[in-house]
């Protein structure tokens, strides 16, 4: 088995309090976990309390796909209802991802949960971003991508005269800087190869921050170019 993180990110953003996908949720049953063991004992609610912020704070859940491990920390059970976990917050998708994930493939249906995406929308709670990064309230600049799972989006955050890029599943982790390191999960790996190869190279023109969001160890990096790329 894989040692992953699902490092989330908050930002605040004047009266906005932002946070990047929310991680695998609590709601499965054993079986379920039994797959996909948690080790640790960190939580959502503990991490977002070490800011002094509880759920009902966010105002914005932006939700880079919608595979279990990215959007499953939106719902929770109530009795026998399945609500939002965060009551007050906007949910951001884009249309074309979200048929994708609501009229699944075959291959990658086994990610796409119905538990975690269907009550978003039955809600009332639901946005869809356009390609145009000024539909998003904010400073957020929203890329979209295609290799991994179909329209993919990953926010690009301007603090501090830096640009953090939210690598979500195009670069799950440092391992995967090399450009034929693709990972078996991606549904158009020869995009994602393309993808790879333009991010890495306006990163590294650029100074980038890249921000993982499964390395266990490395939560950040910047790029160098070497003799060996």
């Amino acid at each position: 088995m894989c040692n992953w993180a699902m490092r989330c990110l908050l930002i605040e953003d004047g009266n906005r309090l932002i946070l990047i996908d929310n991680g695998i949720g609590d709601k499965q049953d054993a079986k379920f976990f039994g797959h996909y063991y948690l080790h640790g004992d960190d939580t959502l609610d503990s991490s977002l309390a070490k800011h002094g912020f509880g759920k009902d704070d966010i105002t914005d859940v932006f939700l880079t796909h919608l595979h279990f491990d990215h959007c499953g920390g939106s719902i929770k059970r109530e009795g026998d209802k399945l609500v939002p976990a965060f009551k007050n917050a906007t949910f951001w998708s884009n249309e074309r991802h979200w048929k994708w994930a609501t009229e699944p493939n075959d291959r990658e249906k086994a990610s796409f949960l119905k538990e975690n995406i269907l009550p978003i929308k039955e809600s009332g709670q639901l946005k869809y971003i356009e390609t145009s990064a000024d539909d998003f309230p904010g400073s957020l600049k929203v890329r979209q991508v295609f290799g991994h799972t179909d329209a993919m989006m990953l926010p690009q955050i301007e603090y501090k005269g830096r640009t953090i890029l939210y690598m979500a599943d195009l670069l799950p982790s440092a391992a995967h800087i090399p450009l034929p390191y693709i990972m078996g999960y991606d549904m158009f790996p020869l995009t994602t190869l393309n993808e790879k190869k333009s991010f890495l190279t306006e990163a590294q023109q650029n100074n980038f921050v890249l921000f993982f969001e499964h390395d266990p160890q490395i939560e950040c990096c910047t790029l160098e170019l070497t003799e060996k790329g």
